[in-house]
């Protein structure tokens, strides 16, 4: 039996690294790709991998990374984001942009562009991450949970699409992880990100990525269509109960 191919997108830290190591601890070889080349290239030597640089905004990008990839049995879609927290009234639309580009038009891009190798595998795999806030609204957050609400319509869209074909969707919607994605959210500031998980146990990436290998390990019958999970201390975006 050949060895899986996974692909993992957004794979230079958080959920995205720790799902490529642990996919690959199942015996997967794994393509990893994020802009952070040297990132990717320190972990496809840890793992065993390969590491193609991806900026899913650029079609020339997905372009060259899907064409490095001869099968796929399992595409996880990670690379997403947010940036600020504005109300409506003060929407900064680079910021809106980006956020569509990279969660939306990131994961179609990608998954378009492998949507035949997964087919051809005989048992593909989709899983997005996507978030809770495709789930719920929350005030100063309409640019992303407008973006995560639309990538997850267009995960579950494939769902009925690929009906027939050997090809299973599931979404994992997390709900807060303590990673990079504050950082990025506010634009470097630590203190502000801090914030964010202080007072409660977040969840780490390796929850996520466990979720994912458990996905993966599943038989071809067994589709796990949606997976929620968010910590303890959380029952909703920006809903915490926070210690001291």
């Amino acid at each position: 039996m050949s060895t899986r191919t996974a692909v993992v997108t957004g794979a230079s830290s958080g959920i995205g690294e720790a799902t490529a190591r642990h996919l690959a601890s199942q015996g997967c070889h794994v393509y990893i790709g994020a802009r952070r080349i040297d990132r990717l290239r320190k972990l496809a030597d840890e793992i065993g991998g390969t590491a193609l640089e991806l900026d899913v905004t650029s079609e020339d990008s997905v372009r060259a990374f899907t064409d490095a990839i001869p099968r796929v049995d399992v595409l996880v879609n990670n690379a997403g984001g947010a940036k600020g927290l504005a109300p409506v009234a003060e929407a900064d639309l680079d910021d809106w942009r980006w956020m569509w580009e990279t969660n939306v038009l990131g994961t179609l891009r990608v998954t378009k562009a492998l949507l035949p190798k997964l087919i051809d595998s005989g048992d593909g795999l989709i899983v997005t991450i996507t978030s809770v806030a495709a789930f719920h609204a929350y005030d100063n957050g309409s640019g992303y949970t407008s973006a995560k609400h639309a990538q997850a319509v267009l995960h579950r869209t494939l769902r009925g699409e690929l009906l027939g074909k050997p090809v299973r969707l599931t979404e994992i919607a997390p709900g807060a992880v303590e990673t990079e994605f504050s950082l990025v959210r506010f634009d470097g500031d630590q203190e502000r990100a801090d914030q964010v998980y202080a007072g409660i146990d977040p969840l780490v990436a390796q929850d996520i990525a466990e979720i994912v290998g458990f996905v993966a390990s599943r038989p071809p019958h067994v589709n796990l269509d949606q997976i929620i999970v968010a910590p303890r201390d959380q029952a909703a975006p920006g809903r915490f109960a926070r210690r001291g």
